[in-house]
């Protein structure tokens, strides 16, 4: 015969802990901290055997009620700067009693918005034409259109049409040219010469782009020891030379 085990779901620790103080009508002021302890830990752990997985918050609650189950069973207790006893169960208590504050609160909340969802509500014709209007940054009064308000319309229009006209047009050019093809092109023309004049490889074609790859080719061909450069006549010119 078989059986199923279902086990309350709670939204966090204090929940939790607070589904045990009320179910034990324990005062909350004097919290039985190693049987609550005992209960949090058997709730973790059917929940571990039924592999549903155990969230961080209640693992560090577990990790406090560990703790200050270890304090008290310490033959002393902290104290305070006065020398009065500190109760290691004060902080707990503070945090269940806030917590149990704001549950409350939400209860109400929750029960405010319910009533409030089951209400259906009367639809404003002039207030929805008049957040169309805001919208469109026109007064929209339907039974009092006139000539001005369509031109103020007709404007907006335009104004959007030229933002939408003047934007910036970006387009991708596809250049014939490669690095390896400019490298052969290079060691080509140092067959048939014996060195070649940047600046007259510039002006046979003045294209910018090409200039850029013809000069990264001649880089990778200096690096793989193919091409040398030499001093040439003149300011900012050179000369490529076949390496010996």
């Amino acid at each position: 015969m078989s059986y199923e085990i279902k086990l309350p779901l709670f939204e966090g620790p204090f929940d939790l802990l607070l589904f045990f103080i009320e179910r034990d009508e324990i005062d909350i002021m004097d919290i039985p901290i190693s049987k609550v302890t005992n209960d949090f830990f058997e709730y973790i752990s059917e929940l571990e055997s039924m592999n549903i997985e155990v969230a961080s918050e209640f693992i560090v609650v577990a990790a406090t009620l560990m703790r200050i189950k270890s304090k008290m069973l310490l033959p002393r207790l902290s104290v305070d700067e006065e020398g009065n006893e500190i109760d290691p169960r004060e902080e707990l208590v503070e945090h269940l009693m806030e917590y149990k504050k704001y549950k409350s609160v939400i209860s109400e909340f929750s029960d405010l918005e319910d009533n409030r969802l089951g209400k259906k509500i009367r639809g404003n014709l002039a207030n929805e034409v008049g957040v169309i209007g805001e919208r469109a940054k026109v007064e929209s009064e339907l039974q009092d259109i006139d000539l001005y308000k369509l031109l103020v319309v007709f404007q907006n229009v335009l104004s959007r049409y030229e933002v939408e006209k003047n934007k910036p047009n970006h387009q991708i050019f596809e250049y014939p040219y490669t690095i390896s093809e400019q490298k052969k092109f290079l060691i080509n023309l140092l067959k048939s010469k014996s060195k070649i004049s940047f600046v007259k490889l510039i002006e046979d074609n003045p294209l910018k782009i090409l200039v850029i790859y013809n000069f990264l080719a001649m880089l990778e061909l200096i690096q793989d020891s193919k091409v040398k450069l030499s001093l040439g006549n003149g300011m900012n010119n050179f000369w490529i030379q076949k390496f010996s």
